[in-house]
């Protein structure tokens, strides 16, 4: 069951789930960081035409019903500032999932992001209402220092290069790998991290 909202009364943001009648808000932030985004853009080589809101919404819905995955907006005093996802939900004897997230560049440099990566693994992790995940893994470009920082500020450990992991830019891509794992940080990592 996806929470209405996470986050933590010290944390300047909070998570929530994103809905259509974000779509206008969530539109203007996103398109506006196009140019910003667009070198760590992942995409589906085998998928079409991109999606509408609308059936982005739908497949979203039908992630978060089956498991497999969630988004959630970051949002700070009751703006969308970015978002993070957490997919690739592996249950069973794995019991793993993937980090991506993005931040809006006028509010880059602000601890934005690590701060949402920790709130959505204690939430993966460590809540009952979550998919209590041993592992969540952070996966990033060679060349995006911003994303290499965030990981390393939370705390993930560098596990090693995974070749061709993810078709970025309309190429296959390799990937530095990052991985938080519970006993990284037993008090919950939002917690670590606001106390550094």
């Amino acid at each position: 069951r996806v929470p209405r909202w996470i986050g933590i009364p010290q944390c300047p943001i909070k998570l929530r789930p994103i809905t259509a009648d974000d779509e206008e808000e969530w539109n203007e932030v996103r398109w506006r960081n196009d140019a910003w985004l667009h070198p760590w853009e992942s995409g589906d080589p085998m998928h079409g035409s991109p999606m509408t809101y609308n059936q982005w919404m739908q497949q979203m819905r039908h992630n978060e019903q089956t498991g497999r995955g969630v988004v959630f907006a970051i949002e700070h005093h009751g703006r969308i500032v970015g978002q993070i996802s957490l997919g690739a939900i592996c249950y069973g004897a794995m019991r793993t999932g993937v980090v991506g997230y993005w931040v809006d560049e006028r509010c880059a440099g602000r601890g934005y992001a690590p701060m949402a990566v920790t709130l959505l693994a204690d939430w993966a992790m460590f809540d009952p209402s979550g998919p209590q995940l041993h592992r969540v893994e952070i996966d990033l470009l060679p060349e995006n220092e911003r994303s290499r920082k965030v990981a390393l500020k939370v705390g993930a450990s560098y596990e090693g290069m995974r070749k061709a992991y993810m078709f970025v830019n309309g190429q296959w891509r390799d990937h530095e790998s990052y991985a938080l794992l519970p006993e990284y940080a037993p008090n919950g990592f939002t917690a670590r991290l606001m106390g550094e």
